[in-house]
């Protein structure tokens, strides 16, 4: 018998959740440099659609349409 989740799909055992969790943490460790810049991606784009007020994305505006000059 498949013991399934709350999701109604079939639960993974402890190895499995074990082996997972090795790999991704090895895939970090392998690219530390992408996985800050995602981190810093995603705490950017919360920050945006969260928390920032209409000063804030003025000022984010500003700074990137200066960047955008910047790089190209």
């Amino acid at each position: 018998m498949t013991i399934e989740n709350n999701a109604g799909r079939p639960q993974k055992d402890a190895d499995e959740k074990v082996s997972q969790n090795e790999a991704n943490n090895n895939w970090r460790k392998k690219n530390k440099e992408y996985t800050k810049y995602l981190n810093y991606r995603s705490t950017a784009r919360s920050f945006i659609r969260n928390l920032a007020t209409s000063d804030d994305l003025d000022e984010l505006q500003n700074l990137i349409d200066e960047r955008r000059t910047n790089i190209g």
